[in-house]
């Protein structure tokens, strides 16, 4: 059985209270929760890798996964790509640096609304 993880609701709308702003990092599931939830309060972004190619290149490069991890994560990524449409926007990671900033920027542009 997988792990489960929560936030209270009050405890986001406490940080907006006090002027701060929530990230959430989560599966696509939990996007697509929290956005229902939170609706235009919310900026759901989805981030993808450029291919599953890619993917599969960069889990086998880094040495740490066995056969069958990578297997599983390749299937999962698959499924969670049918999602994609249903996030305000889309997010392509080619390189860290380079999406961080993208990230950033989209995060701005959404604050100052």
């Amino acid at each position: 059985m997988g792990a489960f993880y929560g936030t209270l609701k009050s405890e986001v709308q406490r940080l907006w209270d006090s002027g701060k702003h929530v990230l959430f990092d989560v599966d696509v599931k939990g996007g697509l929760k929290l956005k229902k939830y939170f609706g235009d309060r919310a900026l759901a972004i989805f981030v993808k890798v450029p291919s599953m190619q890619a993917l599969e290149q960069r889990l086998r490069s880094r040495g740490t996964d066995s056969e069958d991890s990578i297997s599983k994560r390749l299937f999962k990524v698959n499924f969670e790509m049918s999602f994609e449409n249903q996030f305000d926007i889309s997010l392509v990671n080619e390189d860290l640096e380079t999406t961080l900033r993208k990230a950033q920027q989209l995060v701005d542009e959404f604050l100052s609304k």
